[in-house]
This record gives structure tokens, sequence and C-alpha cells, in this order.
């Protein structure tokens, strides 16, 4: 399972299916999945993070549950476009799924630059959320946040791939 572009990664996907997004915090993964004609990317859950082989235990469980077609994780891009540490931990953790877990769903990674003050502002200022309550759901609305644009963008990959 390497990491494709998304022209490769929308080559690789089943014409439907869900795709899971991942939002990869130091402590939690918030999670949001697609609708199986990847138009919308809903919030699913935040897993607190643990050791490798639990995080990746409770991750097949749910794509086996949602039938996952692929994966997209927020790649956490320095603002001047460069990559730094954070990045290079997204992309051994999309390695650690092939290698000591097995997984072998497409996978792909998304700019995810701002995604996270783009969910506080739109909590704070449109559904007015107490500290606490935007502390609960942060996450999974950043993990959706990073999916939609990958699914608006793999819509545009669609619309534009010449016919076979």
């Amino acid at each position: 399972m390497s990491i494709l572009e998304l022209a490769d990664f929308a080559a690789a996907l089943p014409e439907r299916g869900r795709l899971l997004g991942l939002d990869l915090g130091e402590k939690t993964i918030g999670l949001a999945v697609s609708d199986r004609d990847r138009s919308l990317a809903s919030p699913l859950e935040t897993l607190r993070r643990g050791k490798f082989r639990k995080d990746a235990e409770a991750l097949a469980a749910i794509i086996a549950e949602r039938e996952v077609a692929g994966l997209v994780l927020g790649l956490p891009v320095n603002m001047d476009g460069s990559e730094g540490p954070r990045c290079q931990s997204t992309r051994q953790f999309a390695r650690n799924l092939e290698r000591e877990a097995g997984m072998t769903l497409p996978v792909a990674v998304w700019d995810e630059r701002l995604s996270t003050a783009a969910v506080q502002r739109l909590l704070i200022d449109e559904a007015d959320m107490t500290r606490a309550r935007r502390a609960e759901v942060v996450d999974k609305m950043a993990a959706a946040y990073i999916l939609q644009g990958a699914l608006d963008a793999l819509a545009e990959v669609r619309r534009t791939r010449p016919e076979g």
C-alpha cells in the first residue's frame, strides 16, 4: 500500500464505495466517512490513540463495518508548503498499516493546512459551541473537512478524466 497521488488513487478505487478520512493527532485520530458515491463526508468518531496495534485493530473494524474502499489521511503540511516531522509521521502511519496490520486499501494524503482552525471557527461562529463541546468534536469534524476536500478533488478528477 503505497501512498498514491490523487489521480492514481481515483483509478485504484472501485466505481462506488466509502472512503474513510483520518485526522491523525498525537493523542487522537479523528474519523470521517463518505457516502458510497463519494460526494459527502460526515464526521464519524474520535479514537483515543494507544499502541499502534490497538489503533490498527480499531480502524480495521470500522473499515470492515463501513465497507470502506480507501483511506484519505490528512497531511499536516507546513504553512510554507514544506513537509516536516508530522508529515513523515503520517506517511509512516500509512506504511505501518500495511506492514504491521496487513491493510491493502488504496491510500491518499490530503493537505490539511488550516483544517482544524477552519473547523474551530465554524464551531465558535456558527454553532456557538462551548470550549468543552468543541474539544469533543473538533477532531472528527476536521477529518470530515479533510475528507470533503479530497472528495471534491476526486470529483474533479472524474469529470476531467478522458473516457477510455
